[in-house]
């Protein structure tokens, strides 16, 4: 009988391109896993690793199996979640986790809703970036992750992983009160090209590489005048008359701060998606649905969905 346990070590080695990487994604010393991992091609009779410099590369055999074991760990996570279904009132612990904006926005309200229907629920929550929830998810650390869909973000093919979209925010412009802008009832991108700009470090999160994107998309290439690594310090900026910015609809600043956000008009107002993200098979679990259900009633109307057009 193969052990599960086994089959996840050679996934997360995979993933993370090394044994000491895995390990640490595990809470376990390089040495177990790797004694796991040699017990595991002992019992299949087939190579399983081969060095790759000072790394590690699975041999085919072990990419054939991990094709399969995709598989059997969502039928688990399925098993697990019917289990769960048995232990009516069990009370967690439920492990959120996401990006600043979302657990402020999102995860915070939702957890909130759910203590309140249910207080002897747990929660542990977690603020982490994209590439950091994925890995969570990977390792078993965390149930639910509220992610944004960037480079670190899961394909939607991703057999490891059951994601789906939660909800669309515009980004707005957030100007000095007294700005040219600030009595507006929208403007263009391009209008702010002139203007001096406040972005986040560029090392910190996705969103300078999207305002970027967004920036270059309107034929621009924006002077960034100042960085600042939280949105209470980029508000403080703009307030004090230093620059522009753009920010999400889920972000805010400091109440008192002489901050004016404006809406973005035009034929591509910038958008941020954002979407839950499970293990696969885990999503009928009866404590991850209750959450995933609070997660879509915490998002605000001005950031919902669009609705589907129908078919030509």
């Amino acid at each position: 009988m193969i052990d599960l346990r086994r089959l996840h070590m050679l996934r997360l080695v995979h993933q993370y391109g090394t044994v000491t990487a895995a390990a640490d994604a595990l809470h376990l010393t390089p040495s177990a896993v790797s004694h796991h991992l040699r017990e595991l091609a002992r019992e299949l009779k087939v190579p399983l690793l081969e060095p790759q410099g000072r790394r590690v590369r699975l041999t085919p055999a072990a990419h054939l199996l991990i094709e399969h074991a995709d598989a059997m760990l969502a039928r688990w996570e399925e098993a697990l979640a019917d289990l769960e279904s048995h232990r009516a009132g069990a009370h967690g612990p439920l492990r959120m986790c996401g990006f600043t904006t979302a657990v402020g926005g999102l995860v915070a309200p939702a957890a909130g809703a759910l203590l309140r229907a249910d207080p002897a629920l747990t929660i542990e929550i977690r603020e982490c970036d994209t590439d950091v929830a994925v890995g969570l998810l990977a390792a078993g650390e965390t149930d639910v992750a509220v992610i944004e869909p960037t480079a670190d973000a899961p394909p939607p093919g991703d057999p490891r992983f059951d994601r789906e979209p939660l909800m669309a925010e515009a980004l707005d412009l957030i100007v000095p009160a007294g700005h040219p802008f600030a009595g507006r009832r929208g403007v263009r991108l391009e209008d702010a090209a002139a203007e001096a700009w406040i972005s986040v470090q560029p090392a910190g999160c996705a969103h300078h590489q999207q305002v970027m994107a967004y920036c270059a998309a309107a034929g621009f290439t924006p002077r960034i005048a100042h960085n600042a690594t939280t949105w209470s310090v980029i508000w403080a900026l703009v307030g004090n008359g230093l620059g522009v910015s753009l920010v999400p609809r889920l972000a805010d600043g400091p109440a008192g701060e002489k901050v004016v956000r404006v809406p973005l008009s035009g034929d591509a107002v910038p958008m941020r998606r954002v979407l839950t993200c499970v293990r696969r098979g885990s999503r009928a679990n009866p404590l991850i649905a209750r959450a995933l259900g609070a997660l879509r009633d915490a998002v605000p109307s001005r950031c919902a969905l669009p609705p589907e057009r129908p078919a030509a």
